[in-house]
């Protein structure tokens, strides 16, 4: 997939995926600027998203205030912000002020599906399926900057008790950018069939007392409307499923 470059993030913003060679993920010592400006509307929007469903949890976390993509080069300027900051942001239409990015590794199985989960009913996103991923947060920042790797092993084996060192990881990490929203796409290739997988995986929630997410779903296709999609999601089905080349 291609398409024009977007705004000044030097990527495309139709999700395509390109490679990324080098990254520089800092993290700021500052407060986010929207932390600064929007700290009432944040609170006002906290006490309804928290009335809805309260069982979130305004953790910290990491959001970008900019991303740059050149000749493969990844640089980004993240603060600690709060979760309920990164909630209010979200639901503005222009998504001004703040990018978001995170890490999405693909669990492929060894009869070559994808393995994805449903979000449980008490999180964030309640019934959406995309890959196992969470954003950056504290405990993902290593000497000033994020470790988007050991992000994405935290999150994989946190949803669904897989080990990522137990698989095989693709050489090539991938950026999918949309509208102030940056992931990167990393895949990784288990031995086990799709179905072996899942059993493990439903054996893992089966022991947690409170699971993130439902169930594990296999796809076999890049058909868009076969589960509820995450939208960061699609692209990469697409190019999955589609010509990588």
């Amino acid at each position: 997939m291609t398409g024009t470059i977007a705004d000044d993030v030097g990527l495309p913003a139709d999700g395509s995926l390109h490679a990324v060679r080098s990254l520089d993920l800092r993290v700021s010592s500052d407060p986010h600027p929207l932390d600064l400006a929007k700290a009432e509307d944040v609170a006002q929007n906290w006490r309804r998203e928290f009335a809805a469903n309260p069982a979130l949890f305004d953790g910290k976390m990491i959001l970008q205030r900019q991303i740059r993509y050149r000749d493969g080069h990844l640089a980004a300027e993240g603060h600690v912000t709060s979760f309920s900051t990164f909630l209010w942001w979200r639901r503005q239409p222009d998504l001004a002020g703040a990018c978001h990015l995170f890490g999405y590794p693909v669990l492929v199985s060894g009869d070559g599906a994808l393995i994805a989960v449903e979000m449980a009913p008490h999180t964030a996103n309640p019934g959406q399926v995309y890959f196992a991923a969470g954003s950056l947060d504290l405990a993902d920042v290593v000497d000033g900057r994020c470790d988007i790797e050991g992000n994405m092993r935290r999150e994989v084996q946190e949803e669904t008790g897989l080990l990522l060192d137990s698989a095989r990881a693709d050489p090539v990490l991938h950026a999918s950018y949309r509208s102030r929203r940056l992931t990167l796409v990393r895949l990784f290739t288990f031995d086990e069939t799709a179905e072996a997988l899942v059993e493990r995986i439903h054996a893992f929630v089966r022991d947690c007392p409170e699971p993130e997410i439902s169930r594990a779903v296999i796809i076999c296709n890049g058909d868009p409307s076969a589960e509820r999609y995450g939208a960061a999601m699609l692209p990469i089905l697409a190019w999955y499923f589609g010509d990588r080349s």
